[in-house]
């Protein structure tokens, strides 16, 4: 009965670490773009012209502000832009 409860315990683990880094994989290789004016205050990803490290942003949707996202997801939210403003 033991035996039994280890080898299914072990098979669920192995499943969980399958799709675990299947995720992973398709998270590292996914193209990612630079989405500005979407990023909430201390939640942007990168400097900007008006502060230089991420996490700075004092606004949100600040227009120079940006959040790597997965390309395609954009021109999808409200108020994103692919460009810097100005450019």
């Amino acid at each position: 009965m033991a035996a039994a409860r280890k080898l299914k315990r072990s098979r669920m683990l192995g499943m969980v670490g399958t799709v675990g880094s299947a995720a992973s994989a398709f998270a590292s290789t996914a193209p990612w773009v630079q989405c500005y004016g979407i990023a909430r205050a201390h939640m942007n990803d990168c400097a900007a012209t008006t502060h230089s490290c991420a996490g700075q942003s004092i606004h949100n949707g600040g227009k120079y502000s940006f959040l790597l996202i997965p390309k395609g997801l954009c021109q999808k939210i409200v108020g994103g832009s692919l460009t810097l403003p100005g450019k």
